[in-house]
């Protein structure tokens, strides 16, 4: 039996109740609701970071997850992420700077919702505040580039140091390839 990850202040809500946040937000105030929903995330990284810690070495016997072999942290994240409700994910290195994370069937994402941009503003803070605590204290940032939201087979997240990633961002609106700027 896997040990329970609810620890370190760490607590379990159902998507829906998520996805109901979601739409509150923005609903009521737009921009605004998604930069509250992304504060919202950041804050609960670090809990969720701890909670990662209590349960690798309960699960895996492994006090520090930099003992973690770097081949092995996708897979170990994924059997976390699962086991809180969140889904599975997959890691993947792009360039020098970058790292993908994929997910087919990540909670925050409601494909009945039909939106316009990616919507997992929640777990954006909350995985850029998370990486953040995994590389002790080396400041992380995160971008969806697709979602199920959207109507897309599965969520897409890129991680990198917030320049990279606001170098990313400018590539995608002037329509340059991004993964050049990952390989610098």
């Amino acid at each position: 039996m896997t040990p329970a990850p609810y620890q370190s202040g760490v607590v379990g809500i159902g998507a829906r109740a998520l996805h109901t946040t979601r739409r509150a937000l923005i609903d009521d105030l737009g921009e605004a609701g998604e930069a509250r929903l992304q504060e919202i995330g950041y804050a609960a990284g670090e809990e969720v970071y701890h909670s990662f810690c209590e349960w690798l070495r309960q699960a895996a016997g492994v006090s520090d997850p930099g003992e973690l072999d770097a081949d092995a942290l996708g897979e170990v994240l994924s059997g976390f992420f699962n086991l809180l409700g969140w889904g599975s994910l997959s890691l993947e290195r792009v360039g020098r700077s970058g790292l993908e994370i994929t997910s087919e069937n990540w909670a925050e994402a409601d494909p009945a919702n039909q939106a316009e941009f990616p919507t997992c503003y929640f777990t954006t803070g909350m995985l850029a505040s998370f990486l953040t605590c995994l590389a002790g204290g080396n400041a992380f940032a995160i971008m969806e580039l697709e979602c199920r939201s959207l109507g897309d087979t599965g969520c897409r997240f890129l991680a990198g140091s917030p320049e990279t990633l606001e170098a990313v961002y400018e590539a995608l609106s002037e329509e340059r390839d991004y993964r050049t700027i990952l390989e610098a």
